[in-house]
């Protein structure tokens, strides 16, 4: 008995040795040329800590420490993924504009069982070459420019009216408003009222499912916002205010637009032997394409994707630039002559501002650069290897996401003298190379609002500008959920004489 027990003793150990050395020699060859780093906690990662310092002030601090210990380049586990982070300039570049086919859009797990595979955030090839540049090409055209400026016009003029002297507005908060209006009648066509309402109702749970941890648990903010694209009731079933409705975001958009696009695609045939319509928005746009390959999932899942901007990138976007301008009186004074020199020469000759008035603020412009530069709208874009790669000696194997953080390079001393200092004349000099600068992303995935993103952010300053002054009350810029002043930048405003 006691030489089975012993046999069987020796033999548990000999295969707990092959298991564990062969294990070993995995992780050996696996690691042997990875970056260094750590993989932080299991399952979780490093996820904790770098969401706990995306709510500071400082949430490149994450990236920092591990940059000073292991280099530009390490290793982590982030999201639910084995991870290679970049925080160098040359290789953030190689990753926006490297080969599509080895390194493919990776996002976190929430963000793609949210936003669905058709989204143009995970497509690729021919089809996202096309639904990029029907994007790209609707958004830069000079006749939805007219069209957005003198809707915001109209918009701001509506929204400021109403405000008085002494009274305390949150600038993040007021300009969402004006710029959802402007995107939803851009993208579907729809007029401010009832149903637009309805449909921002729950986009604010929505969003923040989107970079939330993917846990399916009852009451987390995922599960909430995957419910948000699952649950639906009829629409009307209740009153716009009312808080029974349980109409959850995206389920009601899916829905509307799906409607929509269905009655707007058979208008199109019915004008097949007559002169087609112009196109006035985006759902246009891409079903005059008359491809095949652009589905109504398509289609929908893009339209939503474009409303994100209007709910998080060009509001927070404007804050900013009030908080930095808050913080520079001779920054401030300088866009104020600007602005307040163009409102007088059109005054003067009996004329509206059109887009291009707003385009030749350069000075504006150049503080509009210097907000994303250090707001970092776009903190990080994410790959993964479809096979093994090697960047500048950094070896990355099959299956890893890579993580391109731009927020670091954006504060690197390196390429910015001062980085922390809010400086707007340093771009009447500075080139805006893609590794060094990359606020809307890069290569063939870069964001194609970010012409009409500055045009929306330009015409409100100018508006704000022009026709108050304000004092700052207290506020801090975070990056999570999305980069955005946590109490949405309120100022005190008066009116100007």
């Amino acid at each position: 008995m006691e030489s089975v027990l012993l046999i069987n003793c020796m033999t548990v150990a000999a295969v707990s040795f092959i298991v564990i050395a062969y294990r070993f020699w995995m992780v050996k060859k696996e690691t042997r040329k990875l970056p260094s780093g750590t993989m932080g906690f299991p399952l979780i990662g490093e996820t904790l800590e770098f969401m706990f310092y995306s709510y500071t002030t400082h949430p490149e601090a994450f990236m920092t420490k591990r940059r000073l210990k292991y280099g530009k380049v390490f290793k982590s586990h982030l999201f639910g993924n084995k991870t290679i982070v970049s925080t160098d300039a040359e290789i953030n570049k190689f990753i926006m504009q490297g080969d599509m086919t080895v390194l493919v859009p990776d996002y976190p797990k929430s963000i793609k069982e949210l936003m669905g595979e058709s989204s143009i955030l995970f497509t690729h090839g021919s089809l996202h070459k096309k639904v990029h540049g029907l994007i790209g090409s609707f958004l830069k055209s000079p006749g939805l420019k007219s069209q957005v400026t003198a809707d915001m016009q109209h918009y701001i003029q509506m929204s400021m009216s109403c405000w008085k002297d002494d009274q305390i507005i949150p600038i993040q908060d007021a300009s969402k408003e004006v710029i959802y209006k402007i995107l939803v009648k851009g993208l579907v066509g729809m007029e401010a009222g009832k149903y637009m309402d309805l449909l921002r109702l729950h986009f604010h749970q929505f969003i923040a499912g989107l970079v939330s941890l993917p846990f399916k648990i009852p009451g987390s903010t995922f599960y909430k916002s995957l419910q948000a694209s699952l649950i639906f009731q009829p629409l009307g079933s209740a009153g716009c205010s009312s808080p029974s409705l349980g109409i959850y975001a995206k389920k009601k958009l899916v829905q509307l637009m799906k409607s929509i696009i269905g009655e707007r695609r058979r208008m199109r045939k019915n004008e097949k032997n007559m002169v087609p319509s112009p196109v006035k928005d985006m759902i246009d746009a891409f079903i005059n394409d008359g491809s095949d390959e652009l589905t109504d999932d398509h289609v929908v899942s893009n339209l939503i994707n474009l409303m994100i901007p209007g709910n998080d990138s060009v509001p927070a976007l404007i804050a900013l630039v009030v908080k930095n301008l808050s913080e520079s009186p001779l920054a401030l004074r300088q866009i104020e002559e600007e602005n307040m020199q163009l409102k007088k020469t059109k005054t003067d000759v009996g004329m509206k501002l059109v887009w291009r008035d707003y385009a030749s603020l350069s000075f504006t412009q150049d503080v509009i650069t210097e907000s994303l530069r250090m707001g970092n709208i776009v903190t990080s874009v994410i790959r993964k290897a479809m096979t093994d790669i090697e960047i500048k000696g950094h070896f990355i194997p099959k299956g890893w996401s890579v993580m391109a953080y731009i927020r670091t390079v954006h504060y690197d001393d390196d390429f910015y003298e001062d980085p922390y200092k809010f400086n707007p004349w340093r771009w009447q000099n500075q080139k805006k190379d893609m590794g060094r600068f990359s606020p809307f992303g890069g290569g063939q995935r870069l964001c194609p609002g970010v012409e009409f993103a500055r045009l929306e952010a330009s015409i409100y300053i100018h508006h704000l500008i022009t026709s108050f002054s304000w004092v700052a009350q207290e506020d801090m810029h975070v990056s999570w959920p999305t980069p955005r002043m946590r109490k949405g930048m309120p100022v005190k405003i008066k009116r100007k004489i």
